[in-house]
């Protein structure tokens, strides 16, 4: 009797122990949850666009998708349960030290960050300037409530786990994986607020993810991770740095309320070639001289970049321009920036650099 329980025991211990052994053997994955639709809930599967989001906390999303443990061993840990739109520099912050410390450790060789879709760009872009790692970084979102039908969030976690476990994956920069693209999260963003195919960069994919295997075209061309200046275990606040739009008819107000609200730097959203109109040129060369600084981006959409000293004479209003980055990316790149420099041409230089 003692006989075959201790054999029955060497059994059970022989198969943890080779379950163990192969799961040592798998690339080590962790997925950083904050949320968004791919963590939404509806109530109604024919509804796609109608639902609550930042609902279903990771073990779930982790547990729906059992595939998960052939390509990777993945762990979840839950950071924020929001929606995007809610991102707070701080959420910045809190989740770019994170990826940070995890990926310092010899036993994470990738992650995963799930997000709303709304500023997912703008975590992409903060993680790809101060996270300093050639480990994989993906961050990934749905544009749909996994209870609707033709939910695309369960393949898009997927495939965000295969790229942040595969080693073709280093060195890159900072992944967004959606609609089976793989993208730079310097340039993506999101282009329409409905469809699957939402995220697009102007550049074009860096490559795409079949089944779980990577097919790439293109490399960054602009510096990131390991190649950047900036250091996320070096940055405790980000400066205040704001958006106001370009229209006909504008006028300076809102540059000029952001100010008085301590904005170290407005980034402005232009016409077509970062155009400021006649009525807000003044008001733009007085808070330029108290210090403010101003950063000409364009609110065009597609590709094309503002060109320095032509519409505005840049060089003689000491502005800078954003080079191809919308408005909502300058915003992260001045943040990160001002906490390294306040002089103008400093500036210039990582916008195009960055």
């Amino acid at each position: 009797m003692m006989s075959r329980l201790l054999s029955r025991c060497l059994l059970a211990a022989g198969i943890l122990f080779a379950a163990l052994a192969h799961a040592a053997d798998k690339p080590q994955v962790v997925i950083l949850a904050t949320g968004g639709t791919i963590a939404g809930a509806g109530a109604d599967a024919a509804k796609s666009a109608t639902y609550q989001a930042a609902k279903v906390p990771v073990d779930k999303l982790i547990a729906g998708i059992p595939t998960l443990s052939d390509v990777a061993a993945v762990r979840g840990e839950q950071v924020f349960q929001i929606a995007s739109e809610s991102f707070t520099n701080a959420h910045l912050l809190q989740l770019g030290k994170r990826v940070s410390a995890l990926l310092k450790q010899a036993d994470v060789d990738g992650v995963v960050v799930t997000h709303g879709t709304d500023t997912l760009e703008e975590t992409a872009y903060f993680l790809n300037l101060v996270v300093k790692s050639d480990k994989p970084i993906v961050v990934v979102g749905s544009m749909r409530p996994g209870t609707a039908m033709s939910a695309d969030g369960m393949l898009n976690l997927f495939n965000a786990v295969a790229v942040a476990a595969s080693k073709d994956a280093r060195g890159k920069g900072v992944l967004v994986t959606m609609n089976d693209e793989i993208n730079s999260g310097r340039d993506v963003s999101k282009a329409v607020n409905i469809r699957t195919d939402a995220f697009k960069s102007p550049w074009g994919a860096l490559g795409m993810v079949v089944e779980g295997k990577n097919y790439w075209f293109r490399l960054p061309a602009k510096r990131h991770t390991v190649n950047s200046e900036f250091d996320i275990d070096r940055i405790d606040s980000l400066p205040a740095v704001e958006i106001a739009y370009g229209y006909g008819n504008a006028a300076p107000t809102a540059y000029q309320a952001f100010a008085a609200q301590g904005a170290k730097a407005v980034i402005h959203a232009g016409t077509g070639n970062g155009s400021v109109s006649n009525q807000v040129v003044p008001a733009l060369r007085d808070l330029r001289a108290k210090g403010v600084q101003i950063i000409r981006s364009a609110r065009v959409t597609g590709g094309g970049f503002v060109l320095r000293n032509a519409e505005q004479p840049d060089d003689q209003y000491d502005w800078v321009v954003a080079h191809d980055l919308n408005p909502q990316k300058a915003r992260i790149l001045a943040s990160v920036a001002l906490t390294k420099t306040q002089d103008s041409r400093e500036l210039q230089r990582i916008f195009w650099e960055y």
